[in-house]
């Protein structure tokens, strides 16, 4: 599955594909990722700052509360949703 739930929020896996056309959340990848395309190339930060934008837009919370726990430098990624406890939602959001 490709996300967890924690006492601190839910904690997703993320195939993050950068220099994308557009921006948004594809759906699953493989088993243990979602795929989210960002338009930034990953430099200087930039392409993380827009994963955590788009994240916080598609489930309708605060940019402080989306968190990258592992990753930092790679296209897989593990990111906190802090404070979101309905996995109904995350389904519904990731494979629309």
């Amino acid at each position: 599955m490709y996300f967890t739930e924690t006492p601190e929020g839910i904690v997703i896996g993320v195939k993050a594909q950068p220099r994308s056309s557009r921006a948004g959340i594809d759906g699953p990848f493989g088993d243990d990722a979602v795929k989210v395309r960002i338009r930034c190339a990953p430099v200087d930060g930039k392409a993380n700052k827009e994963l955590v934008e788009v994240l916080a837009d598609a489930f309708d919370l605060p940019k402080s509360s989306v968190v990258i726990k592992s990753g930092d430098t790679s296209k897989t990624k593990r990111i906190l949703l802090k404070g979101l406890f309905d996995a109904a939602l995350v389904k519904k959001v990731c494979e629309s």
